[in-house]
């Protein structure tokens, strides 16, 4: 830990510099049901307009560490506790992540947005400060990273294990993707994995592997009487956990010593980037930002659990946003004169449903309903499938219910066209291809649905179809085929010869 106390605010507001504020006082109760939750800040401080928003002289984790240590870099380095490791892959490791500079440059940017407050959650658990670097290997610090193997966010929970530790994961929103719930959740893991294996590697090399590989290798290792520390298991782990620790022990030897490896470190200071806001109310994504007056990358980098366009309102829901910008967003939305959101859910209640009929239920057209719910073309929503359609007259003021929103799911099926079957006979000059061109299916289905092994037909004989059934305005269907020609289709449903005006017949519709 860090070595000596803040003994007075005055010293900790001299030493850091952190600029005198009212935001507290400001927005502590903003209208339309958003409230304001400093965080971690002691009850103390939020009272006192004038104290520097990131000190609490009652938390371990602000310690002051030296008039040098003005940035997180310097508190990071201060709280390294893992024993370094030294093989020839952390050397390898080393050379490859000092060789790429503008690198380093651009993750580290993108981490300053959320490195006071790993470091922060760290040093309240009793954390090594190098675990803050951990997201550099497994996202490059971006919290909307996804990878082949479906994790997700900063520290790439996989959807199991992201459950396991009660992250959300639900249409409307993503908690491995919150950068509150993952941190807490990877720590939380982190720790659990120390408390089995005693060994901050061996912790972090479970993270990767997962503890029963890492279990079964030093089981394996204890009975050959060999060692049990990374550098011993090494050669049971697969390439990417061999060489999983090495990597964080390079970014760690570059982030101890940046001058040595001709790096430059953004400043990030020892404050709270980001305070979290209370919303009881929906809130679409862009008018959020708009309020805010960020642009919507940089609120999506603060936000990225947020699965579409609206942000679901409830007890449990917050948002991110830098200290400066959380003020502009309470005086710019007591102002505001519009709705806050524009979406509303729609849940199938059928057996399925389809777009073009959602569509033209509230008003818009498909493209814009697969749009937003990420539906894929040609397919259609089965029952129990919840969905985000825009509002109407009738929802303008209707929220989405919190509960919904946390159990809503959506599965869809491909849009295949309803068939029948039926039985046509050959006329004189029809022939497979012929017939198959004029009911709008293949030669080779044709034969299949008949056991058919040559392509020649007779005059007369009988073929079973199966025919693609068009709906009809009025909710009936019709069998989509093309007109039977010169009256030479006699269908089984009882139309033939010459009175046959078209092959297409009326029909129930299937199911």
């Amino acid at each position: 830990m860090h070595s000596f106390k803040i003994k007075t605010l005055a010293l900790a507001l001299l030493v850091v510099g952190a600029p005198a504020i009212s935001l507290a006082n400001d927005i502590s109760m903003p209208p339309l049901g958003w409230s304001t939750n400093l965080g971690s800040i002691d009850p103390a401080l939020r009272n006192n307009p004038n104290a520097p928003l990131a000190l609490d002289p009652e938390d371990a984790s602000t310690e002051i560490l030296g008039v040098e240590e003005v940035d997180v870099w310097g508190r990071i380095r201060k709280g390294f506790a893992i024993p370094d490791l030294e093989n020839q892959l952390v050397t390898n490791q080393t050379d490859w992540y000092s060789s790429r500079p503008e690198y380093i440059e651009r993750t580290t940017t993108r981490a300053s947005r959320y490195l006071f407050h790993v470091v922060q959650e760290l040093e309240k658990r009793n954390m090594p400060t190098e675990l803050a670097l951990l997201p550099f290997i497994e996202s490059a610090f971006n919290p909307q990273a996804f990878s082949s193997a479906k994790a997700a966010g900063m520290w790439q929970f996989i959807p199991s294990t992201g459950r396991d530790f009660k992250l959300k994961q639900n249409m409307f929103k993503d908690e491995r993707r919150d950068v509150l719930a993952s941190t807490d959740a990877a720590l939380t893991y982190l720790q659990k994995l120390y408390g089995m294996f005693g060994d901050w590697q061996l912790a972090l090399a479970a993270y990767n592997w997962g503890e029963g590989s890492v279990q079964r290798a030093v089981k394996k290792n204890q009975a050959a009487g060999l060692g049990t520390d990374f550098n011993s298991l090494s050669a049971l782990m697969p390439a990417e956990t061999r060489n999983y620790v090495p990597k964080l022990q390079a970014v760690k030897n570059i982030i101890a010593h940046p001058d040595q490896y001709h790096v430059t470190l953004p400043k990030v200071d020892n404050q709270p980037y980001f305070i979290t806001i209370g919303k009881t109310r929906d809130i679409d994504v862009k008018v959020a930002a708009q309020l805010a007056e960020l642009s919507l990358d940089e609120f999506k980098a603060l936000n990225p659990q947020f699965n579409r366009p609206v942000i679901t309102g409830g007890a449990q829901t917050q948002i991110l946003l830098p200290e400066s910008n959380a003020a502009k967003f309470k005086q710019n939305l007591s102002k505001w004169g519009h709705a806050l959101s524009s979406w509303t859910s729609h849940t199938v209640t059928g057996a399925r449903e389809r777009i073009e009929a959602i569509a033209t239920k509230f008003g818009t057209t498909p493209a814009v309903i697969r749009e937003v719910n990420n539906i894929p073309p040609k397919m259609l929503l089965k029952a129990g499938s919840t969905i985000l359609v825009p509002r109407t007259a009738l929802s303008a003021d209707k929220d989405i219910a919190p509960e919904l929103a946390d159990s809503a799911t959506m599965a869809v099926e491909r849009d295949a066209p309803e068939t029948r079957r039926i039985t046509i006979k050959v006329g004189k000059r029809d022939t497979l291809a012929s017939i198959a061109r004029r009911y709008k299916v293949s030669v080779a289905q044709v034969k299949s649905w008949n056991g058919l092994n040559r392509d020649a037909v007779s005059s007369g004989q009988s073929l079973q179809l199966q025919v693609a059934v068009a709906r009809s305005k009025h909710g009936g269907s019709r069998i989509a085929a093309g007109k039977a020609q010169r009256g030479k289709t006699d269908v089984a449903q009882g139309k033939s010869g010459r009175n046959a005006k078209s092959a297409s017949v009326k029909v129930a519709p299937r199911g």
